[in-house]
């Protein structure tokens, strides 16, 4: 079968053995699971020995994690088994270095998928790859103050009444999507300030383009507004949301967190909860502004267009 890594990782500013020892422990990976959060109601089974745990869930599929071999406080071995969507066994490795005041932690996995999905090798390499980076974001979050400032809810099937815009497109790679978005709002701020727009409306992001493999993102950030506007200064675009039916997912938290509503509704897509209509371009809809509000108070909508 076909073979992939996935080796991501992050500093944890705590001590060496307070992040081991929260990994060592089951019951705490539902707190920073990238995939229990898509569906927090699934069902969660412990050994008494606390050396392996079991999922079942209609979201997140079956399987089972179970410590094989660990040189505490600096490693731990997995043996990963999945049972749904389909069967496959990985090797999972966690690694701890104390490096410049802080942990050093590296999750990887070594697996393959069924021969018959050959093709989407990379692709899967590069989703586990951005739901590990996820996972240690929540992690590091967890260890170092207790709590994951993270909260998904999920809206379901709606009719988004679509606005007409003016906004900044703009193209990066998506590990400086934060920093891209942040750089590209203020642009539209700056312009709309600068040339009295009235672009009073909604703040949002279109996305274009998202490539996991290439690593590319294509997006325009922008203001809604009550009726198309000509003349725009330079560097300037209009375009329109078209009402429509959606899937809604809302995240309350920091935007670094918002891979995790992104990713829970794409779950919930490929476990058929509704079929998505990719003639139709994902978007997020902003119900606060970063510059008066506290990151974990952010509340940010993912609509996701169906058929």
């Amino acid at each position: 079968m076909p073979k992939f890594n996935v080796k991501e990782s992050v500093i944890i500013n705590a001590p060496l053995e307070k992040v081991h020892a929260c990994v060592r422990d089951f019951k705490q990976w539902n707190a920073w699971s990238p995939w229990v959060m898509a569906e927090p109601d699934c069902q969660l089974k412990y050994d008494a020995d606390g050396r392996s745990y079991s999922w079942d869930g209609k979201i997140i599929g079956s399987g089972e994690n179970a410590i094989i071999s660990e040189n505490a406080p600096h490693a731990i071995e997995y043996r990963l088994v999945f049972q749904k969507p389909w069967k496959s066994v990985a090797s999972v490795h966690f690694e701890f270095v104390e490096r410049d005041g802080g942990v050093h932690t590296t999750w990887s996995m070594e697996s393959s998928i069924p021969f018959f999905l050959f093709w989407m090798k990379n692709m899967m390499a590069a989703f586990l790859g951005m739901d590990y980076r996820r996972g240690l974001e929540m992690l590091k979050d967890h260890v170092e103050t207790g709590s994951v400032p993270s909260k998904l809810d999920f809206l379901g099937h709606q009719r988004f009444p679509g606005f007409r815009y003016v906004g900044v497109k703009a193209e990066c790679s998506d590990d400086d999507i934060g920093e891209t978005m942040a750089r590209t709002m203020g642009q539209v701020k700056r312009l709309v300030k600068e040339n009295n727009l009235p672009a009073a409306g909604q703040a949002f992001s279109v996305y274009h383009k998202f490539d996991p493999v290439k690593k590319l993102v294509v997006f325009t950030a922008g203001y809604a507004v009550s009726a198309e506007l000509a003349n725009l200064p330079a560097g300037m675009v209009a375009g329109e949301v078209r009402p429509g039916p959606v899937y809604s997912v809302k995240h309350t938290g920091p935007y670094r967190h918002l891979g995790n509503v992104w990713a829970a509704g794409m779950m919930h897509e490929r476990a058929k909860v509704f079929r998505q209509n990719k003639r139709i371009a994902c978007f997020e809809t902003y119900a606060n502004d970063p510059d008066d509000t506290a990151e974990n108070d952010l509340v940010t909508t993912v609509h996701l267009p169906v058929k």
